[in-house]
């Protein structure tokens, strides 16, 4: 599939992936119109980060994803779907796991709903390794058992299985990738990498963390925009599932130690404060994409070294955007 002679729409294409993948589309000469949240002032959240040029030629449409009406709407006219709109952070699905439900689940159903109704001819669904729970063998391939680990993760399943549903129902031609941990510029300090960088760079030390022990498999954002993209492309991608991941492992404790090298010293302090309840704690994810890469050609560009380097001059040069004085992890 030649995705320039598509008209494309991005749920969650203001987010940190999402951006970096309607900027990868933009360049590449696609038509692209993208799903906002809408609020009374729209917010264009990561799409300020591209050049006024090419934010001028997004088309841009404000409603809701747990909404039918917008998805509906935002709908028509729509060949290939791009579906990555989620409510993402795992601590506040704990707090208001109805809301996950709402956006993840409702969400996705009213995307697979419209596409069925729009005849569209392509819709890429985001998983997350999240799906998996801790790693009952490493690497963890697609056939991986799925384990929910926290609401946010019950509900990535459900959705999934709405994916796949539809795809056998209904033949709707659907693809699912699944990204291990990204990371790179434009990220919140929600995650871990922007809130160890946000609090060295602000003269932090120590460095606070979390459970400093769980692995983590952490892949570069443009890196995982190449691998969905693959996926939207190849015809031979339809009613499959693809995990892109680097295949390569860290703890908590080693990157953060590792970030404070980089950023010219400083030590690393667990602290007693946890996001995840005991049980809730996802103990190690480890990639294996040998699928992507068989089927895809997908092999990652970018290593952690460099990856953290571009996030590092990212945050840098926009500190506004963070909370070192907060603790996140």
């Amino acid at each position: 599939m030649k995705l320039q002679d598509h008209r494309i729409l991005v749920t969650g294409g203001t987010g940190f992936i999402g951006s970096h993948l309607v900027e990868r589309l933009m360049r590449e000469g696609c038509r692209v119109r993208v799903l906002g949240n809408y609020k009374s002032q729209p917010d264009p959240g990561n799409l300020v980060f591209l050049d006024a040029s090419t934010r001028g030629e997004i088309e841009m449409v404000w409603g809701d994803v747990s909404d039918r009406d917008s998805v509906m709407h935002v709908t028509e006219g729509i060949t290939v779907i791009f579906h990555l709109a989620a409510l993402i952070g795992i601590p506040y699905s704990y707090v208001a796991p109805d809301a996950y439900v709402r956006t993840n689940v409702q969400g996705t159903l009213n995307v697979l709903q419209a596409a069925r109704a729009r005849g569209v001819e392509r819709v890429v669904h985001t998983s997350t390794s999240e799906v998996f729970g801790s790693a009952q063998y490493t690497p963890m391939a697609e056939a991986h058992p799925q384990v929910a680990q926290s609401p946010y993760a019950a509900t990535k399943i459900g959705a999934d299985k709405l994916a796949e549903s539809f795809a056998r129902s209904f033949e709707i031609p659907v693809t699912i990738v699944r990204p291990f941990n990204v990371f790179g510029p434009r990220q919140s300090d929600r995650a871990v990498i922007p809130t160890v960088i946000a609090q060295r760079l602000a003269g932090g030390d120590p460095v606070r963390i979390g459970d400093p022990n769980p692995r983590r498999d952490f892949t570069f954002v443009t890196d995982t925009v190449d691998g969905i993209v693959r996926a939207a492309a190849s015809d031979e991608a339809i009613g499959r599932t693809f995990n892109l991941g680097s295949g390569k492992s860290i703890t908590v404790g080693e990157l953060a130690a590792r970030i404070c090298e980089m950023t010219g010293g400083g030590s690393v302090a667990p602290v007693e404060a946890r996001r995840r309840p005991t049980g809730s704690e996802v103990r190690e994810l480890l990639c294996d994409a040998a699928l992507a890469k068989d089927l895809l050609g997908w092999v990652p560009q970018v290593d952690l070294t460099e990856g953290l380097l571009a996030t590092i001059e990212f945050i840098r040069r926009h500190p506004e955007r963070y909370s070192p004085g907060a603790y996140r992890v």
